[in-house]
């Protein structure tokens, strides 16, 4: 369970839960990621560790929390574990597209991971919906720069969508009075919802247009 200092409102189970799942998640797409460009052991680990802490160590560093992986090494536990898994299966689940499965459900999880650690710690509503997105989208940023590859929020897909749509749906039902559960749950179904239908159909949001003068 995370470390929570006595001056910061105390985090559920099921958030702690959330919390490690998201940095496992995320820190596979690193090291997935790494497996791609062929790297070492130790490259997978970094990759891994930036990735899954990432989102979460700017939002901490944003909100003036402590960071939460200094807290807690079990973070970082969690990140050599998801190294150690795909070391050993990487092959098969590059097969399976599972860099962009698993970069889904981390984000998911994310975005309203981020939206409530905010909201508990007295975050303005629409603040915690920023530091939902940051937690989720930062991380991704950070893998796409160091594999060399396009950043995944300069592409016409969507994917901060996702995580501002998830981060505001469990935001509001916070705020509407939902059980804590509930409110994770509906955020992550709704995060998780437009992802997966960006891999599987190709939702794009409308580009800019550019104006025609007239003749």
């Amino acid at each position: 369970m995370t470390i929570v200092p006595e001056t910061m409102p105390p985090v559920s189970l099921l958030l702690g839960a959330l919390d490690y799942l998201g940095v496992f998640v995320f820190a596979a797409t690193g090291a997935l990621a790494a497996a791609q460009k062929k790297h070492d052991i130790i490259t997978f680990a970094f990759f891994a560790a930036v990735t899954g802490i990432g989102g979460g160590t700017l939002r901490d560093l944003l909100i003036a929390a402590p960071v939460f992986w200094v807290t807690d090494a079990g973070y970082l536990v969690a990140c050599g574990a998801a190294t150690l898994v795909v070391w050993v299966i990487g092959d098969r689940l590059a097969r399976l597209r599972a860099l962009l499965w698993l970069d889904a459900a981390g984000l998911a999880a994310y975005c309203v991971l981020g939206a409530a650690k905010a909201l508990a710690l007295g975050v303005a509503p629409l603040v915690a919906v920023v530091m939902g997105v940051l937690t989720a989208c930062f991380g991704g940023v950070i893998r796409d720069v160091l594999a060399g590859e396009p950043s995944i929020l300069l592409r016409r897909e969507i994917y901060a969508t996702a995580a501002l749509a998830g981060a505001s749906v469990f935001v509001a039902a916070s705020l509407a009075g939902a059980p804590q559960y509930v409110a994770l749950g509906l955020g992550a179904l709704v995060a998780f919802g437009v992802r997966a239908g960006v891999i599987v159909f190709g939702w794009t949001l409308p580009g800019f247009r550019d104006r025609v003068d007239p003749a």
